[in-house]
Order: C-alpha cells, then sequence, then structure tokens
C-alpha cells in the first residue's frame, strides 16, 4: 500500500518578513508565523497523521512543536529535510538568492549544497520512510527546497524548472508514494 505524504512548509519568520533567505542558520518564527503553526495544527491533528518528521532547524521545530503541543502523534527530527545550505551566504538578501538560486542547480553554494544534493538527501529520507510507514500518512515539516524535490521526485518536475518558480505557500502538498 502507498505512503501518503503531506509537505507542510514551517510557518513564517522574522528572517521571511525581513527578506532574508535563512538558509542553514536557525530562523525564528514571527508572531503571524505563531498563528500559521497553531492553524497547521488545527487542520492536521485530527487527519489520521501517524508519525511527523521535521527539519532540525529550530523555524521547524518551533512549528511542528506550536502546531502539536500535547499530541500523542510521534515526532521524528531529521536533518534530511533541511533547507538548502547557502553555506558562506546563508541569511543572504532574498533578492540574491532569487537571482542565483539557478546558478546552483549542479553546482554548491560556496560553503555550502547545490539543489541536486537536496534532491539526494530527500531521496534517501523517501526511501527509509516509504519502507517504515507502509499504507499511513506522514505529515513532513520542512522548507521550500524540500517541497522542490518532492515535486521532481514524485512529480516528474523539472528541478530548474521549480526552483526558477516563485514560491506560492499553500497549506500543504500531498503525495503519494507507491512501493
Amino acid at each position: 500500500m502507498p505512503v501518503r505524504l503531506i509537505f507542510e512548509t514551517h510557518a513564517i519568520t522574522t528572517d521571511n518578513e525581513e527578506g532574508i533567505a535563512t538558509g542553514w542558520l536557525p530562523g525564528e518564527l514571527s508572531e503571524a508565523g505563531r498563528g500559521t503553526a497553531r492553524e497547521l495544527g488545527e487542520r492536521r491533528r485530527d487527519d489520521g497523521i501517524a508519525v511527523i518528521y521535521v527539519s532540525d532547524l529550530a523555524r521547524a521545530l518551533e512549528t511542528a512543536w506550536l502546531a502539536f503541543e500535547g499530541a500523542s502523534i510521534p515526532l521524528v527530527v531529521d536533518s534530511r529535510l533541511r533547507e538548502c545550505n547557502y553555506g558562506v551566504f546563508n541569511g543572504m538578501p532574498r533578492e540574491r538568492l532569487d537571482a542565483e538560486r539557478l546558478a546552483h542547480l549542479d553546482e554548491p553554494w560556496p560553503g555550502g549544497e547545490s539543489y541536486r544534493e537536496v534532491v539526494a538527501r530527500t531521496q534517501a529520507l523517501l526511501d527509509d520512510v516509504a519502507r517504515q510507514w507502509d499504507d499511513s500518512r506522514v505529515l513532513w515539516i520542512g522548507h521550500s527546497a524540500n517541497r522542490w524535490a518532492l515535486d521532481h521526485l514524485l512529480l516528474g518536475v523539472d528541478l530548474a524548472q521549480s526552483i526558477a518558480a516563485p514560491f506560492d505557500w499553500q497549506p500543504g502538498w500531498e503525495y503519494e508514494l507507491k512501493p
């Protein structure tokens, strides 16, 4: 039976509001973000989720804790759900990220990683989840690069096309992992 994967991005951060590309820096939720994290919990708490996987970056962890505080759903912290590592440019202005993103499809950011490397670590996590959570609903809380990787791996979307497009937030994306 397939794994039904729900992907949610972390809630809005102070960096998001200030136009900063946080990358592997921790980040923290803004007041609006804390509200959207609670809304995530309201949307998903009784959604039949068997397990929650969350990035180990502070903004994703804070999202998960606010959304699912007191819930009995197991929470697995996994560094493979991290945002792309922009290396020496973690914390750069968002405009720079948008202008240079395509140049790092295969070429790592200086001191960081490429988007293809994000795809590889996402594939490794997908493989583990498919083995461990057959016929279950699994929630991932991560970052924009993880969603692009999922679209590429599970829907066949061209990776360059995904990372070049504007990020349009929505309340979750659903995928199916077939055995």
